[in-house]
């Protein structure tokens, strides 16, 4: 498309907030990418299992890089129609409603300070409540234990909180408000179906789970469809006013992205962690395999549910060989090391840096390399890092098979979905087609199509549809014997690294 021709038809703006970087990318609506910035940022470990982020970091690397995209649209004059906001979920951010001031550093989806704490609330018999009401299930991954411990370690936030003084919000909340100058404290359906304090039938905050969380309600925002009005950003922040139309947590944003629209679907980021998210429609499923249930977007008022497996190390693990072992500089190196060897002979990494997600939520469960030899080398682990996310999926599609549900091809995004070593070696664990789109950016496009929704450059869902187009396909190569005796060895390496 010409710049005259998107000139005319404008920019949608999607922030993407993740866990390691900040990105602002522009769209146009017919999905090509017309400018991007990305700006990576530290994460803090503060004690053994604690994951942190400094949220003013956070607000500066969204502002630079959104910025720097806003200041070259004028330059080629693509004005923007919309922004569409999407984050890392569950990550918890509490703050100072007089002053804006987060009152303690954000805590990061993959902390597990709060284990205890959700063994006891499971030990006292709530775990039925939470799981009926919100899908989730007591684990310190979702917000509701984060914020209960921010209350009661941060310095007066207890009471402030009972005054009324503070805000929680997950990452989309903090942003938004930010940006609005403090005029609006919301979130959006599917942000608020991972703090364990939603009740995702109902569609609004239970004051039941507050009450069991010690969380006044008074500290949480306002719930919108994750397409609509999410305010206007202060002319201040960004030198203008612009409509923020879309918002949905990361995965739901993929899903969009991906064109996951229909009952059955089924789409998985690879990114620090990885999210396996089916759609089941207008029917909430109850997962009887340690799934989640949850919420894949709200639109017009109407709620599509989704089945999701979440795995809390993915291209985490990529990282820990670059900054960890040093067997890399830089994590694109992984896959040619990998493609060094022709198999990992025999050895296995069960990568519990921070537990185990779905389906096993072992949170005590701790990371090992199995089956080494004297002829284990760099070669052997990378390729067995690799792998351990192909059968990490495997873990849950197989409890969706269990569930009753079996997809016939998996589509695939984020980082790790370029490496091509791993998308076949996926085909050839699963058993399944793999499909990656044309358009890498499947989450910050998926906020960038909410955005349009909201905003009305899409009439409906069918529009978005259309866009989406194969970039590669890899199909099964390994023979089922094969790939049934590789996956019997990686749950035994997993068996060995599990707690209970």
């Amino acid at each position: 498309m010409r710049d005259n021709e998107v000139a005319a038809e404008g920019a949608l703006l999607a922030i993407d907030q993740g866990t390691s970087s900040s990105r602002a990318i522009a769209f146009s609506p017919d999905g090509s990418v017309i400018a991007t910035e990305q700006q990576a940022f530290e994460q803090l470990y503060p004690a053994s299992g604690w994951v942190e982020h400094d949220p003013e970091v956070i607000w500066e690397t969204v502002l630079s890089t959104t910025r720097a995209v806003i200041e070259r649209l004028r330059g080629k004059n693509h004005p923007i129609i919309a922004i569409g906001l999407t984050n890392q979920r569950e990550t918890t951010v509490v703050w100072d409603r007089r002053t804006g001031m987060p009152v303690y550093n954000a805590i990061v989806w993959q902390d597990r300070r709060t284990a205890d704490h959700c063994r006891k609330l499971e030990s006292d018999g709530h775990g039925a409540e939470v799981s009926d009401k919100t899908g989730l299930r007591l684990d310190p991954y979702f917000s509701a234990t984060k914020l209960a411990w921010i209350l009661e370690h941060a310095p007066e936030a207890r009471a402030a909180a009972k005054a009324g003084r503070l805000a929680f919000g997950t990452v989309d909340s903090f942003l938004i408000w930010r940006l609005t100058g403090g005029r609006l404290h919301v979130t959006d359906c599917t942000n608020a179906s991972r703090t364990a304090l939603f009740d995702i039938r109902k569609g609004c905050w239970d004051p039941a789970l507050c009450e069991l969380f010690d969380v006044p309600m008074s500290c949480l925002p306002e719930v919108h469809d994750s397409a609509g009005d999410f305010g206007v950003t202060d002319k201040a922040v960004l030198g203008e006013s612009l409509p923020i139309r879309g918002v949905a947590g990361d995965q739901q944003a993929a899903l969009v992205g991906q064109a996951g629209f229909s009952r059955g679907d089924v789409k998985s980021t690879y990114g620090t962690g990885a999210f396996l998210v089916l759609n089941t429609g207008r029917q909430l499923v109850r997962s009887t395999s340690r799934l989640l249930s949850t919420v894949a977007y709200r639109l017009g008022g109407e709620t599509t549910y989704a089945l999701e497996g979440s795995i809390l190390s993915a291209g985490a693990t990529i990282q820990w060989l670059r900054d960890g072992l040093g067997l890399i500089a830089r994590a694109a190196e992984v896959e040619a090391l990998a493609r060094s060897v022709s198999n990992t002979g025999g050895v296995y990494l069960a990568p519990a840096f921070t537990g185990l997600g779905a389906p096993y939520w072992d949170p005590d469960a701790r990371g090992a390399l199995v089956g080494l030899t004297r002829g284990s080398g760099r070669g052997e682990i990378a390729r067995a890092a690799l792998e351990s996310v192909a059968y990490q999926t495997r873990d849950l599609l197989d409890a969706m098979a269990a569930d009753g549900v079996r997809p016939a091809l998996l589509k695939v995004d984020g980082g790790m979905a370029q490496n091509a070593f791993l998308l076949q070696r996926l085909a050839d664990i699963l058993g399944l087609p793999i499909l990656r789109p044309k358009m890498a950016e499947s989450t910050a496009f998926g906020a960038a199509c909410l955005a349009g929704l909201g905003s009305g450059v899409y009439g409906s869902v069918n529009d978005i549809a259309r866009l989406w187009q194969a970039d590669l396909r890899c199909d099964p190569q390994l023979d089922a014997d094969t790939r049934e005796r590789e996956v019997v060895g990686w749950r035994n390496a997993l068996n060995r690294v599990r707690s209970g």
